[in-house]
């Protein structure tokens, strides 16, 4: 085990002459400073990050989760996009309030707005404990043995690690439990709305325009990060007050130039770059495709009814944003990865694994078969892979009726009801059950949801391998199951349910289980868990035990190949330049777009390029407010930075580290980047930092904001030189 460390670390050692692809661990940032240093930056490792110091990582924000945000000043002002805010946005919106349509700016930290739920992550140091994870376990350990044994150590490090601070601590695997890594991160809880602009800005080009090239999207949200006295995170309380950041980021608001250093800095979520041919070309043929044409039936419902009510416009839009995203990546996913040919260029790659294993009898015992036992392995299991897709989709996390949500929700409470036995724990719980059904109700529709179920119910049980359906639902037509539910189940009618928790006893509990929407929900879960969970669980943990092996096998064999741990929502570097691409035959993209597209746009009549009277008026005098560049104001860029989901809202940095901009999207072309990269068409794309900053200034007249943060304009560039 000693020796495969080793060898992996020496690898890490071995590609710092690779830029573009990549993401990179902060903590051994040190082994591609010269590289980096050799492509224009003027920062030192330290700066970027580290454990004694002030360093830009503690600007560097987990965004709830899911997205990126950066600091832009010493009183917790917190920058992501409007995307990552957009639920809490349209949470806040109504018709009298419609924030979405005319934007918000609190006018001081008074009117800033809470957000339930809402949490802001730093992280506070980076720990290689791979060494102590694996702790006790060898080769020959038995695979069972050998996880029981790692989650025994991972447990033991966690309790290490936050004894006696109110830190957080977090063991994530790499490269498949090649290496271990411990996060120590402090987690915010009071996060605050303090701006956000309309959405002909911060969604100018809506679903046209989503993942394309050119774009002129002002896709950015403020917010601010609130503690207690002490400075340390605090629940939402009046009394809070603004935290002061170890460090916060210096905004650039002087020009831009092709060819120019950009680092991205953020919390990339999933790339899969290792997955085998078999898997990506049913990635490519049939799991995508069956995706993508779920989402499309919810949509066609959906963008109808939001085009024809403000009322639907509003309740609607964060879960059609939702829904549009993915859809839309998948189509150009899949269309990237057929145009580069890449499931001949991973057999291509497979084979030369295989051959290369052959030439000691050292690897060809060790590596020569693993490239076909994981092919065999993921085509033994792959119905019940497509099976768990379409369950997520149609039930948990896709555009699937939203009634399963409040169905999830009861079936908890119905499953640990015998638990609940004081008379404290019952109401407490039921209330929070009720908190979560007024919340729901609030944007809910029941003939939207039901013509999407009568859509979508249909289309599952036609995709899905009857042998995983219970026979009780394929007895009922989707006509007989749709009228059952929405007219008589209390999860699809607001007063039957507020009725239903009024007159809440112990006999509740047998009415709902008769509840057409509940046993719908309860009888094709429970054999999901039955048949599939089991038996995906074997399988993921068995490819990921080849996986391992495989990735070892990389580094070993092919030491100066590139080398990077896959994406796994820890905080990551990746740097490129501001540059322009070429990703077809006789197309050329410009690295940036300006205010003249966005004319251009709004003139040819579609409703994802409308402006209101203001902004349009604005750019038509080109009242740049001194943030424009030779008499052009920027929207946005290009730069050839390797990103993917979770990425959205972090910060792209200048040689100096200097913040010029905020990344919020991908080039279509790009999209296949969480399986292939290809330097040259890949490119992610960026909110230019000017162009927010004219939102802020010149559009909102926000000047409070504008005064907290530490702008450095061209003229003091020019200064310093």
């Amino acid at each position: 085990m000693k020796k495969i460390l080793l060898s992996i670390s020496l690898s890490i050692l071995s590609i710092v002459s690779f830029a573009e692809e990549g993401m990179l661990i902060p903590s051994l940032i040190q082994a591609f400073q010269s590289d980096m240093k050799a492509k224009g930056m003027k920062l030192s490792a330290e700066q970027i990050y580290s454990i004694n110091n002030s360093s830009i990582k503690d600007a560097i924000i987990s965004f709830n989760g899911g997205c990126t945000a950066e600091i832009i000043s010493d009183q917790g002002l917190l920058l992501t996009n409007h995307h990552c805010g957009f639920y809490n946005i349209q949470s806040h919106s109504s018709l009298d309030n419609d924030y979405l349509k005319n934007g918000f700016w609190a006018k001081n930290k008074a009117e800033e707005l809470a957000n339930a739920g809402l949490t802001a992550t730093r992280i506070v140091r980076i720990d290689d404990v791979t060494a102590s994870v694996l702790f006790g376990v060898t080769d020959a350990t038995p695979l069972s043995e050998r996880n029981q044994k790692i989650r025994e150590n991972i447990q033991q490090i966690i309790k290490d690690k936050s004894l006696n601070t109110h830190y957080r601590i977090e063991v994530k695997e790499f490269d498949y439990g090649n290496s271990y890594f411990a996060m120590t991160t402090e987690v915010f809880t009071d996060v605050r709305l303090v701006g956000a602009p309309p959405s002909s800005i911060g969604k100018f080009g809506g679903d046209t325009d989503n993942w394309m090239w050119p774009r002129h999207t002002g896709d950015f949200a403020l917010f601010r990060i609130y503690a207690g006295p002490d400075n340390k995170p605090a629940p939402y309380s009046t009394s809070n007050v603004p935290y002061v950041p170890e460090y916060s980021l210096t905004i650039d608001a002087g020009h831009r130039k092709t060819g120019e250093f950009t680092m991205v800095y953020g919390f990339p979520g999933v790339t899969e770059q290792h997955v085998v041919s078999g898997q990506l070309a049913y990635l490519i043929n049939r799991e995508r495709p069956a995706r993508i044409g779920m989402r499309e039936k919810s949509l066609s419902i959906i963008n109808t009814r939001m085009r024809a009510s403000d009322d639907i416009r509003i309740k609607y839009a964060a879960k059609q944003a939702t829904i549009a995203n993915s859809y839309k990546k998948w189509i150009g996913q899949v269309q990237g990865l057929v145009e580069l040919n890449a499931l001949e260029v991973k057999k291509q790659y497979e084979a030369r694994y295989t051959k290369t294993a052959q030439k000691t009898d050292q690897w060809k015992e060790r590596y020569g078969t693993i490239v076909e036992k994981m092919n065999q392995l993921f085509e033994e299991n792959k119905e019940y892979d497509f099976t768990n897709t379409m369950v997520m989709e149609y039930i948990f996390v896709g555009g699937g009726p939203e009634f399963f949500k409040q169905v999830r929700v009861m079936d908890e409470f119905v499953k640990n009801y015998e638990k609940y036995k004081t008379p404290e724990e019952r109401p407490v719980k039921l209330e929070k059950i009720k908190a979560s059904y007024e919340k729901f109700f609030k944007n809910y529709s029941k003939e939207i949801d039901q013509t999407i179920f009568n859509l979508l119910h249909a289309e599952f049980v036609h995709l899905m391998n009857p042998a995983y359906v219970p026979s009780s639902i394929l007895s009922k037509k989707t006509e007989e199951w749709s009228n059952e539910i929405y007219t008589k189940s209390i999860f699809t009618d607001k007063e039957k349910l507020a009725d239903f928790y009024s007159n809440f006893n112990d006999e509740s509990i047998a009415k709902v289980k008769q509840d057409p929407a509940y046993t719908l929900f309860t009888e094709l879960v429970n054999k999901y868990n039955t048949d599939i969970v089991p038996k995906l669980d074997n399988f993921t943990s068995k490819m990921d035990d080849l996986l391992k092996v495989y990735i070892e096998g990389k580094h070993v064999m092919f030491p100066k190949d590139k080398h990077w741990p896959d994406a796994n929502s820890t905080l990551r570097i990746a740097y490129g330049k501001l540059e322009g691409s070429s990703p077809k035959d006789g197309m050329v993209y410009k690295d940036h777009s300006t205010v003249e597209g966005i004319l251009e746009k709004n003139r040819i009549n579609n409703p994802d390029f409308e402006l209101l009277p203001r902004i349009k008026e604005l750019y038509e005098k080109k009242e740049y407010g001194g943030y424009d560049q030779d008499g052009e104001l920027w929207v946005c860029y290009t730069a050839s930075n390797h990103t993917t989901g979770g990425n959205s809202g972090s910060p792209v940095l200048n040689k100096d580290g200097y913040f010029i901009g905020i990344n919020f999207d991908r080039t279509w072309e790009s999209t296949m980047s969480d399986y292939m990269f290809d330097p040259s068409r890949c490119r992610n794309i960026v909110c230019d930092s000017r162009y927010i900053l004219w939102v802020i200034d010149v559009y909102a007249e926000a000047d409070h904001l504008i005064e907290e943060m530490h702008i450095i304009t061209e003229k003091d560039k020019r200064r310093k030189m």
